[in-house]
């Protein structure tokens, strides 16, 4: 029971830091935002909605063609995750506690720090092993079937991702560009640290391993 509950407090921290993280970026969105939210802010100024709402309807359109593919990869955490991500974020929004964008230095500061919290929540849930995001597992699926790394997979998807945003007027900036090479050395790290956090939460013996070294 405390491995459970510390798993999924793990998870649903990183789930809230997420939404918050993306929160941030969307405020200061003229520098541009990663692929997946340049689609999300796109459907949201072309149709309506919340970018939140957008962010569910997505996910939960990548969870039906992941499961005609490859449904191994598709499990609670991934519904989830697809269905609070979003709302956490509209959240955030909604209490507008986050500044607005200023167009100074100060804009690139909250994006920097937004990309930074979202390297950490994605280490964060990731760790907690509860189960992959709709994003995560449409790739991992597409690798499969495709043959194309896991890498190769995600910038193919990405691409699309952002071509289609693009097509939509979503906001493509330079900062776009780098929130693969800022997130994932991040979100290695973090993730790395999060995962021996939670054996030495989780496991008496490494604790006391720890205490007599």
């Amino acid at each position: 029971m405390k491995t459970w509950i510390t798993r999924y407090s793990f998870f649903f921290a990183g789930l809230l830091l997420f939404g918050f993280a993306n929160a941030m970026a969307v405020k200061v969105k003229y520098l541009g935002l990663h692929p997946w939210e340049v689609l999300h802010v796109s459907l949201f100024q072309k149709f309506g909605f919340s970018i939140g709402t957008w962010s569910v309807l997505v996910g939960l359109a990548l969870i039906s063609v992941a499961w005609f593919v490859n449904r191994k990869y598709i499990n609670i955490g991934t519904f989830l995750n697809t269905l609070l991500i979003g709302p956490f974020m509209d959240f955030f929004l909604w209490l507008d506690i986050i500044p607005e964008a200023t167009n100074a230095w100060q804009d690139y500061a909250q994006l920097f720090t937004a990309i930074l919290i979202s390297s950490v929540a994605g280490g964060l849930y990731v760790a907690g092993g509860v189960g992959a995001g709709p994003r995560d597992g449409f790739m991992l699926s597409l690798s499969e079937r495709t043959r194309l790394s896991v890498s190769q997979a995600r910038i193919a998807v990405e691409c699309v991702v952002l071509l289609i945003g693009f097509s939509l007027g979503g906001p493509i900036g330079v900062i776009t560009f780098l929130y693969t090479f800022i997130q994932s050395p991040i979100f290695q790290v973090t993730l790395r640290w999060f995962q021996k956090l939670l054996i030495y939460l989780t496991d008496e013996t490494a604790k006391q391993v720890q205490v007599k070294g």
